[in-house]
């Protein structure tokens, strides 16, 4: 019989940078930089802790967690290690830092993510690799090597499921409107880093409208859906949340890594959605916040299907679609996302969940302890 006893895990807090679009607010600072604000900022407030995992889609490769953690106040004697699970990154780091303090070997951990699409470095082939030439996006899938390919698997989702045009643009303007409305009332402000008053989240549209998407054109040719209006775009930020065994605000009440069809990966948060809540017994009739980081609005639209009656609890400070995508920290922003509308409403549980390139994806869920 084992009697080991498993430590219960607990987010102190977490802080955010404004999510800054390709080639805007922080096209010249590199992501190790931005993490590094982000850590002296918890540092000053939370002290020491025992390793930071980073998530890291797109940077220069190496180890950029622990050149963030030399950027920082934490200095040399922490120890710093990256994570790559390309827009599940930062939820995959979370989950590390899950697994090692409910294990007990840590007792504190900092976890999250870095990314600048801005900075994204072009590589090359080498030599005798039968693939040749310049490239930026990495291969996900043995099936396809094509720098649009999460583009790909967005639409090959819309036509799988049938989805309408009509259906993504009601989730493409409802983001933006919401978003909106959570940055008039000030209620990710806590989650946020003060950086100055000429840096906000620069993606959200007010005055986003139906005529607008009704003149974007297809990306991927006639016919298809996709659009620079219900796909995100590229961005730039930093994330970082605060785990340890000793309780605090918000519990983690479970945690799960997915793989599926990377021909498919928008379904990778409804998938890793379905099998934590049948992992945890908890339904989604118990969650007052759930986010799902919407990269595509056909994400969106695979909720809607599935769990519409709980639009109200879904994605209400908005998404993805008008906040942004900085790939790797995207996990840790929709966890602190949901950690300050679990707030707000005084509710019990909240799930968020993302999908990543190669048919990944990662899932929380997390209980308010104050509850």
């Amino acid at each position: 019989m084992d009697n080991t006893i498993l430590s219960s895990v607990y987010i102190m807090g977490g802080l955010r940078t404004p999510i800054g679009s390709y080639k805007g607010q922080f096209k010249h600072i590199r992501p190790e930089h931005l993490g590094a604000q982000v850590l002296n900022a918890l540092h000053e407030t939370y002290g020491a802790v025992d390793e930071i995992i980073c998530g890291n889609a797109v940077g220069t490769g190496g180890n950029i967690g622990r050149l963030t953690a030399l950027y920082s106040t934490y200095g040399t004697s922490v120890p710093a290690y990256t994570v790559d699970m390309q827009c599940a990154s930062a939820g995959a780091a979370i989950i590390q830092g899950y697994r090692a303090i409910r294990s007990g070997m840590v007792n504190t951990v900092l976890a999250g993510g870095v990314e600048s699409s801005s900075l994204q470095p072009k590589r090359i082939y080498a030599g005798d690799d039968d693939r040749q030439g310049e490239y930026m996006v990495a291969q996900f899938s043995p099936n396809e090597n094509d720098a649009l390919a999460m583009l790909q698997g967005a639409e090959r989702t819309a036509q799988k499921y049938k989805v309408t045009k009509a259906e993504l643009d009601y989730w493409s303007l409802r983001s933006h409107r919401l978003a909106t409305k959570a940055r008039e009332e000030g209620i990710l402000q806590p989650y946020i880093l003060a950086m100055g008053e000429q840096y906000v989240d620069e993606s959200i549209k007010p005055r986003l409208q139906q005529k607008l998407l009704d003149r974007m054109k297809p990306i991927l040719g006639e016919g298809t859906l996709t659009t620079a209006g219900n796909a995100c775009y590229t961005h730039d930020g930093a994330a970082f949340v605060v785990l340890t065994n000793t309780p605090g605000p918000f519990r983690i009440i479970g945690a799960l890594q997915y793989g599926g069809d990377p021909l498919y990966s928008p379904e990778g948060a409804l998938q890793a959605t379905e099998r934590l809540l049948k992992q945890t017994g908890l339904t989604m009739a118990d969650m007052t916040a759930i986010e799902w980081n919407e990269a595509f609005a056909v994400i969106d639209v695979l909720f809607g299907r599935t769990y519409g009656e709980y639009e109200g609890q879904y994605n209400q400070l908005g998404g993805a679609l008008a906040y942004g995508h900085p790939f790797g920290c995207s996990g840790a922003i929709i966890l602190l996302h949901t950690m300050a509308a679990l707030t707000q409403r005084q509710g019990r549980y909240g799930i968020c969940a993302i999908a990543g390139a190669g048919g990944m994806g990662t899932a929380l869920l997390i209980e308010r302890v104050t509850y």
